[in-house]
């Protein structure tokens, strides 16, 4: 039997998502103005189809799961990488610092700002629907920030972890890393993140505050071609 988070992308809009879904019972992508995530139930022809259908030529999303991504000749993959799938079930360390507060859709142009320049991964003015972010500030400017995406039943992604480069060592993705999962445990929920299975470093952090290795997970970053999608 799969686990729900060997297909995190689906598992989230079939369930706790499904309000950013777009697409049917085959095949689901979050709305491209939130995240460019997509998914499919399983990796039959009908369902890949589906997918096709959802994608449209030239226009790209992100698969991530545990199985081998198979691809129908109307998608292409443009990159592909190999991750991890990180897992917390026992109580992190609590932490408490007043640095840390919850930030809003008017820190959401700073926080583009903060992800472009540190690219944790794909991130959107919309992406505080998705959950909740808290960050740190210095000075005035956004120091460093972490926060939740995918949900799904019992688990929440830990996401969105960044340090800008001009506050880099003070601890601070630790910080924030703690306290989201913290956050997350305390409604219940296992809190779990996705991590490039080259960032040693990045790993050697979550380990150290109490995250274990999952599943290793395959990602692609697919297009839309010009083939004909057939029904």
């Amino acid at each position: 039997m799969n686990h729900v988070l060997d297909r995190p992308i689906w598992s989230a809009l079939a369930t706790r998502h499904q309000a950013f879904a777009q697409g049917d019972g085959l095949a689901r992508r979050y709305l491209p103005s939130i995240v460019p995530f997509a998914a499919t139930a399983a990796d039959d022809p009908e369902s890949l189809r589906a997918l096709s259908r959802l994608i449209p030529p030239l226009e790209s999303a992100i698969l991530v799961q545990a199985d081998a991504i198979t691809l129908p000749a109307q998608l292409c993959a443009t990159s592909t990488a190999s991750l991890v799938q990180m897992i917390a079930e026992r109580p992190v360390r609590t932490v408490s610092d007043e640095r840390v507060q919850r930030l809003t859709q008017h820190d959401a142009t700073e926080m583009l700002a903060l992800a472009t320049v540190t690219k944790p991964g794909p991130f959107t003015l919309e992406a505080l629907s998705l959950g909740d972010f808290w960050g740190v500030k210095i000075e005035g400017r956004l120091a460093a920030m972490a926060g939740e995406r995918m949900k799904q039943p019992g688990h929440t992604e830990l996401s969105g972890v960044c340090s800008h480069p001009d506050f880099r060592g003070r601890g601070l993705g630790r910080l924030l890393s703690l306290f989201v999962a913290n956050r997350i445990m305390a409604r219940g929920e296992v809190p779990y993140l996705h991590a490039y299975a080259t960032n040693v470093a990045a790993i050697t952090l979550y380990e150290s505050i109490g995250f274990r290795l999952r599943s290793r997970m395959n990602m692609a970053v697919i297009q839309g071609t010009d083939q004909v999608v057939s029904a």
